[in-house]
């Protein structure tokens, strides 16, 4: 009987998957609600393509799966649908786990609210350096199902991936922090931290693999308490025996043997939080059996991603930052406790999670406020609740001179030593393509003060 399997979205996860199933003579049909290139090329490929809102009852009664591309959340009618009709309902990654043959390379795996990708292409810095064939994939790079020719892969997971994998374990995982995020579509917190601990699935099994988690989270230590298999945490403070910490200020090994690996001040992007990425990268490549050189020589040559808190420029004594990459409060939260004194740039889509605490937290460094987005007075009631004296602009323009009009206004409250942080605290989507998009528009705005005269500005 002739598999037939039903793949909703034909964007990059969507269309990998499609292909792939139709590699292994399995009969797809991709549902999309917009013709396009994509949808084009797959029916070329074979597939039966439909362009809908929805896929059809009968659809669904003839296939015995569905792929979702990894936005699709739970509560989508379609998924509602397939569930109910008895099909087994998962993403790309799950795929790329089932379809893994004899010649597969290892997963070492990653998740968290913050800092997945800079780990990410951390621990693939790392794997490099130690000669091996690596890729950092998943929620980043190219599709998981593609991934070929490879000794070992940094493998990023999203927590929507995660929801919808149901065999995918790999062998080491870690698990950086818990953070309120993506509520509207786990819908509680509780579904979000059932979704990232799924990257720890391999631990809670007999003779299972590594879980790796950060001590200094309180929810991923408590997890991590819980987990059957071996547990590693890691550390910001001095590690116990079992852990990875920083000693004398060193990046050090208590858990594998290595030791110690690299100071702490060499490590960047610069930030406590990314000292607690390397902590995490180090464990994952010293679980997967690399030495301790390879963990110096790869973080000592790491070449951080763009857009976390990445230095743009210094103007009239202020220095300009961008972390458009801060996405949610607790992204924010790091950003903004490296510089004593900010003017903060936040707003955008707050994706359902209360800014409160965190405005509370920072109010102290504050120096100003620019806001923009959507949701942007939101973010104005914190402030005037919780830093009354703080001086806040709202930028209500969503044309693409804004972010222009936010790093002018900045740059008035600004005085020499003082640090212009973009951390939005938000999504981008309301206003930009991007979080990179919206970085770049920032820098781009940063640079163009650069060249205006004092008085001009």
């Amino acid at each position: 009987m002739t598999r037939r399997v039903l793949v909703a979205g034909a964007g990059v996860a969507g269309s990998a998957a499609a292909r792939a199933l139709l590699d292994q003579g399995v009969a797809v049909t991709v549902v999309d609600r917009a013709a396009s290139a994509r949808t084009e090329a797959l029916a070329a490929a074979g597939a039966t393509v439909l362009i809908a809102d929805d896929a059809p009852p009968e659809l669904l009664a003839q296939a015995s799966e569905l792929v979702v591309s990894p936005g699709i959340a739970p509560h989508h009618p379609l998924v509602v649908a397939a569930l109910a009709a008895g099909l087994d309902v998962y993403s790309e990654p799950e795929l790329a786990w089932r379809l893994r043959g004899p010649d597969a390379p290892v997963w070492l795996g990653i998740t968290g609210t913050n800092g997945k990708t800079t780990t990410t292409t951390m621990l693939a810095a790392i794997l490099a350096a130690a000669g091996k064939r690596t890729a950092a994939l998943g929620n980043i790079g190219e599709p998981l199902v593609f991934a070929a020719g490879y000794d070992v892969l940094a493998v990023e997971l999203s927590s929507f991936q995660l929801h919808w994998s149901r065999e995918l374990a790999v062998p080491v995982g870690a698990l950086l922090n818990l953070a309120d995020d993506h509520l509207e579509w786990h819908g509680t917190f509780d579904a979000y931290a059932h979704a990232k601990v799924a990257i720890w699935r391999a631990a809670t099994r007999e003779g299972g693999g590594v879980a790796i988690g950060n001590l200094d989270d309180p929810r991923v230590a408590a997890q991590l308490s819980t987990v059957a298999g071996r547990a590693v945490g890691f550390t910001v403070g001095g590690p116990a025996q079992g852990q990875l910490g920083v000693e004398e200020g060193w990046l050090t090994d208590r858990a594998f043997g290595a030791g110690r690996l690299i100071e702490a001040d060499r490590i960047r992007p610069p930030g406590t939080h990314n000292v607690s990425n390397a902590l995490a990268a180090a464990a994952l490549a010293l679980a997967y059996g690399v030495d301790a050189a390879a963990v110096r020589d790869g973080l000592a040559a790491y070449q951080p991603e763009p857009h976390r808190n990445s230095f743009v420029a210094t103007v009239a004594g202020v220095s300009y930052v961008d972390d458009s990459k801060a996405t949610n409060p607790h992204a924010a939260y790091a950003s903004l406790t490296a510089y004593p004194r900010v003017v903060w740039v936040a707003g955008g889509q707050l994706k359902g999670v209360d800014i409160t605490d965190l405005v509370q937290s920072v109010a102290g460094r504050l120096a100003g406020a620019v806001l923009l987005g959507v949701d942007r007075a939101q973010v104005a009631q914190a402030l005037a609740r919780h830093a009354p004296g703080v001086p806040v602009v709202e930028v209500d323009s969503t044309h693409d001179g804004a972010m222009a009009e936010v790093v002018r206004a900045a740059a008035r409250l600004a005085r020499p030593g003082d640090t212009v942080l973009l951390a939005p605290a938000a999504a981008s989507k309301d206003m930009f393509e991007s979080y990179a998009k919206r970085g770049t528009a920032f820098a781009a705005a940063v640079r163009e003060l650069e060249g205006e005269p004092r008085e001009a500005r």
